[in-house]
């Protein structure tokens, strides 16, 4: 029974490290930036996926799916950010999120 639970474990591991992780540089386009309503619009777009997403402005990274990490990071207008998701629909997610980061709405 043990070197079955042994074998269950490491097919989980497998299967974790074959999870692909996408991570992307982005120029903000929206004059508001990531401040208010543009904020809560990116939490609700990263909710929608599975994928563990987190954001980077400089030192600081934040869980994306957290609207207080992302207006702790007071990302403004044409500021770069890198969007990073480790998840089976990390490229999915990723996508769109850059879609709604340069739209200049």
């Amino acid at each position: 029974m043990a070197a079955q639970n042994q074998e269950d474990v490491k097919e989980i591991s497998a299967q974790t490290d074959r999870m692909p992780k996408v991570e992307k540089e982005i120029t903000i386009m929206n004059s508001q930036g990531l401040h208010a309503r543009p904020a809560a619009l990116f939490v609700q777009i990263a909710a929608k996926y599975d994928s563990k997403i987190t954001v980077k402005k400089g030192a600081e990274s934040v869980n994306g799916k957290s609207i207080m990490g992302i207006l702790m990071l007071g990302a403004q207008f044409q500021n770069k950010i890198i969007v990073t998701a480790d998840g089976p629909d990390a490229q999915a997610a990723v996508d769109e999120l850059e879609n709604f980061l340069t739209k200049n709405d």
